[in-house]
């Protein structure tokens, strides 16, 4: 059996494989509302065989979107859509994360499609808030720094919008601290020039995603995982670096996070980058190792040999893929046939399955 397709237990779920679907912004939503799009788009890589199926961003509030078309999960409208795709995605005998996450300074944003820079206030923008008043680049709003009213107000929305996520039904919640985002934006001191408790040193910097994880993690149930996504270094100098990733992740772990998904970058616009095969799959192993947390590596990973290797070598607990799920939406069973593993294709599609495959067994929604 390839490392690859081994089960992964987490909390009382046990992934089928290793295989996850990245969250991967779709910019089509109206009113942050899950739609027909979101229906197709992960549901078809649950058909594909992924074992974990994580939706795109969700802003736990309008002011914390990225652009005017983000999913959301900020209001109880957005259950039942939401609820639609778990329902689907767990018939398929995968399982259903969502990625919870608020844009800090980098919201009110163009979908990349539509343009490039700030929405402007009338046409629809708003004003971002964020731990210091430092814009991301010169096209994007100037955030207002946060006060300590607004800090509570966004940890409680992540807890409503956790809450929300359960009510949907979904296995695995996932905060999002990566890419250049509020929480990321709290740890780098090239986001953060607070000079209270929430800025300055490690200890401070760290505070409000350990406050927020907490809170979460209060409310999320003991038998379900969390994950946290983190970008492990700034790629820039003074920025935030991996060593503080294991700090950090230590940290994390003592407040019942149960995996780190681990990417980079995403702070500042002049990040130099050295972008390559599994470039980030390092930084899973030294968290993996020096944190003793199970991780999640992604980036660059396009071939199945690639990807049981990570997971043979120790390297990450899961593998997560993004741009080859946009392209190959079936990559986990055609993977399997690579492999030489007999993989559980859907009935449906069993006529074009290689000679050995099982039908898929769903499982309960």
């Amino acid at each position: 059996m390839p490392h690859l397709f081994e089960p992964l237990t987490l909390r009382s779920i046990t992934l089928p494989n290793r295989i996850a679907v990245s969250p991967m912004c779709e910019y089509s939503s109206i009113d942050g509302l899950a739609n027909d799009w979101h229906l197709v788009h992960l549901g078809s890589r649950a058909v594909g065989g992924a074992g974990l199926v994580l939706t795109e961003a969700a802003a736990v509030s309008p002011q914390g979107r990225i652009s005017p078309d983000d999913l959301g999960i900020w209001d109880n409208s957005h259950i039942e859509p939401l609820a639609r795709i778990v329902r689907f995605v767990r018939s398929q005998g995968a399982y259903a994360g969502i990625q919870l996450a608020h844009a800090g300074r980098k919201a009110s944003t163009l979908a990349p499609w539509k343009g490039q820079g700030r929405v402007e206030l009338a046409d629809g923008g708003w004003q971002p808030l964020a731990p210091s008043a430092l814009a991301f680049a010169p096209d994007y709003h100037t955030p207002h720094a946060m006060t300590h009213d607004d800090i509570r107000r966004a940890i409680a929305h992540f807890v409503v919008a956790a809450e929300r996520a359960l009510l949907a039904g979904f296995d695995v919640v996932e905060l999002h601290a990566a890419h250049g985002y509020l929480a990321h934006q709290f740890l780098s001191p090239l986001s953060n020039q607070r000079d209270d408790e929430y800025g300055g040193s490690f200890p401070n910097r760290v505070r409000f995603l350990l406050e927020m994880t907490a809170a979460v993690r209060g409310i999320w149930p003991d038998r379900l995982p969390l994950f946290v996504r983190i970008s492990a270094t700034d790629w820039a100098e003074g920025g935030w670096t991996l060593d503080e990733s294991v700090e950090l992740v230590r940290l994390l772990k003592k407040e019942g996070v149960d995996l780190i998904d681990c990417s980079s970058g995403g702070l500042v616009a002049n990040a130099s980058i050295a972008v390559g095969p599994g470039y980030q799959v390092p930084f899973a192993e030294r968290i993996r190792r020096d944190a003793g947390i199970a991780t999640g590596a992604v980036g660059m990973i396009t071939t199945p040999t690639q990807a049981d290797r990570i997971v043979r070598d120790a390297q990450a607990d899961l593998v997560l893929l993004a741009r080859e799920f946009l392209r190959d939406p079936y990559w986990p069973l055609h993977a399997a046939a690579e492999l030489g593993v007999a993989a559980h294709w859907p009935p449906q599609y069993l006529r074009a399955a290689p000679r050995g495959s099982l039908p898929r067994r769903p499982r309960e929604a």
